[in-house]
């Protein structure tokens, strides 16, 4: 029981503690409980700035008792603190069911948890399992994700039709969520690559990469040279989630 409350006020001491630096990964159990695997469904959680996200997080782990039941909490940087909707549901697989996958749900609301932009970033999955023989293992840091900024980005590219040889002008603009404002802000000096594809073919080639300025605004140059598709692809980082522009086709007369 003593071990059990200390999980629940370990909970609320790292919700409280957000901004510190967060400690190792560590685990602390009793028996041959073990944690062999941890996902997040979509690898990373995109959130824009008016839908709630849900997400679902699967923690494997076995013991040669079978597992009993689990319970999950998620961490990240700043206050940045999240538990599941609902109860945690393991289910067995395996022949002598030793394995279980323990899932829960959650649903993160940029309207409601997030107050500014700290929460993005790496953010952690905090698990404790309990096997039938009550064996158990707690487990701080047993994964993670990045919780990200919803991106958007465009593209025009212009005149259209153009005469061969003459200029392109390639114009879009970056922008990603802004929790604070629940807007769409522009996402300054990144680097984002143009890509072109000719018509006929189903892959896009780089043709410059172009480093976006004020309100996310991005515009270069090309000399027209045959029918295609103009886009802008950014590769993300740590706190936005990669986007690539739909492709804007060019006539070349």
């Amino acid at each position: 029981m003593r071990k059990r409350m200390s999980y629940a006020v370990l909970a609320v001491a790292t919700a409280a503690l957000g901004g510190l630096a967060a400690p190792a990964a560590q685990a602390d159990g009793w028996g041959d409980t073990v944690i062999t695997k941890v996902a997040v469904s979509g690898g990373n959680v995109a959130v824009g700035t008016t839908q709630a996200k849900t997400f679902q997080v699967s923690v494997t782990a076995s013991d040669d008792s079978g597992i009993k039941n689990a319970e999950m909490y998620l961490d990240g940087p700043s206050y940045g603190y999240l538990q599941p909707t609902g109860a945690v549901k393991c289910v067995a697989s395996g022949a002598d069911a030793t394995t279980s996958t323990c899932t829960g749900t959650f649903t993160v609301d940029p309207r409601v948890d997030f107050i500014d932009n700290s929460p993005a970033g790496a953010w952690y999955v905090n698990a404790w399992i309990d096997a039938n023989d009550d064996d158990y293992v707690s487990a701080d840091k047993a994964g993670s994700f990045a919780m990200q900024r919803y991106s958007r980005l465009t593209v025009n590219a212009s005149p259209e039709p153009v005469a061969k040889g003459r200029t392109i002008t390639v114009t879009g603009a970056l922008t990603r969520a802004n929790w604070e404002t629940g807007r769409y802000a522009g996402y300054t000096v990144q680097p984002v690559k143009l890509e072109f594809r000719k018509k006929g073919s189903d892959t896009y080639t780089t043709v410059k990469t172009v480093t976006s300025g004020s309100g996310g605004a991005l515009k270069t140059t090309v000399t027209a040279t045959q029918d295609g598709y103009f886009r802008w692809n950014f590769a993300g980082t740590s706190t936005t989630p990669p986007v690539k522009a739909p492709g804007d086709y060019v006539d070349v007369r």
